[in-house]
């Protein structure tokens, strides 16, 4: 898959357009208009920036991209690409939070959010399975996802314990096995 470098102003309205879509939800819709619609990244370049995301501190999106606009347009491109992830939200937030302070109470409010967490499991899992598919026929690295995925949810270890730890030992079966994570 041939790859397309953005300008600043398609990083803006790129990330400008995901911020009004993605309350909640942003982490598949990125990836969906990152690697399918706008062919900025290969699916296994998304992994890589993904992992980074994860262990840099703050929210995986809003570090994505920051990480992506860097990549294509220098700090130009992160601040384009970071106020237009959050200049929409932002606004609708705050609007939002005053209205809801004076309904809070109300039992359909209350059904709202019940139904829009399972919408947001839903989102979560589906992603899962995206992020997952470009481990295939590499098992190395689809072992290190399967043991950072019972470290963090079965054993409940902290995420930057977990990171800390199996970051070094993945660059170390990468160097030892090869870049395809002992796939062919």
């Amino acid at each position: 898959m041939e790859t397309v470098v953005p300008t600043k102003r398609e990083l803006f309205l790129g990330f400008l357009s995901l911020g009004m879509i993605s309350f909640g939800g942003a982490l598949p819709l990125a990836r969906n208009m990152v690697v399918e619609r706008r062919r900025w990244l290969r699916p296994e370049e998304f992994v890589e920036l993904l992992g980074l995301c994860q262990f840099l501190p703050g929210g995986n999106i809003i570090n994505l991209s920051v990480v992506l606009g860097m990549r294509f347009q220098g700090v130009g491109g992160a601040f384009a690409a970071l106020l237009g992830l959050i200049a929409m939200p932002s606004m609708v937030v705050i609007a939002l939070g005053a209205i809801y302070q004076h309904f809070h109470d109300d039992p359909h409010v209350r059904h709202l959010f019940a139904g829009l967490a399972a919408a947001a499991a839903g989102l979560l899992i589906s992603m899962a399975i995206k992020v997952a598919l470009p481990l295939r026929g590499k098992p190395l690295a689809a072992a290190v996802a399967l043991v950072c995925f019972a470290a963090i949810a079965v054993l409940r270890l902290p995420l930057l314990t977990t990171m800390l730890i199996l970051t070094p030992v993945s660059v170390l079966l990468l160097a030892r096995f090869g870049k395809n994570g002992g796939g062919q």
